[in-house]
């Protein structure tokens, strides 16, 4: 239901270095990039990941209570890509670990714009 999802940044180049480099072991990349944004997913489409210097010309700000969940197929993932996140410049909002036992496990981070964005994986 959701085409793609967008968040603000403040420096389009490293932003794109950023999420093509964590992605891409869950085969994103770099699907289109047209100067102010840029989109980011699978070759065989899918919700993208939107990256966008406003277009009001103001300072990128991550809304209060937003929040992107990705998940990436396992537990094992989520782990393996938190912990690449914080490796390449991310700050830890929530290490990984169960949330809800049998249906939710979980890792959240912030990315350098402070964006908030969940690994997770359900069931």
């Amino acid at each position: 239901m959701i085409g793609y999802v967008t968040i603000g940044v403040s420096d389009m180049e490293k932003a794109k270095a950023f999420y093509i480099e964590l992605l891409s072991d869950i085969g994103a990349k770099l699907t289109m990039d047209m100067g102010r944004i840029a989109f980011i997913g699978a070759e065989d489409g899918g919700t993208m990941l939107s990256l966008c210097v406003p277009y009001n010309e103001q300072a990128a700000e991550p809304g209060n209570g937003n929040m992107i969940a990705i998940t990436p197929g396992s537990k094992e993932a989520v782990d393996t890509l938190y912990k690449k996140a914080i490796a390449i410049g991310a700050s830890c909002e929530g290490e990984p670990g169960q949330r809800i036992p049998d249906m939710f496990y979980g890792a959240y981070f912030r990315d350098p714009d402070g964006n908030k964005i969940c690994f997770a994986h359900f069931g």
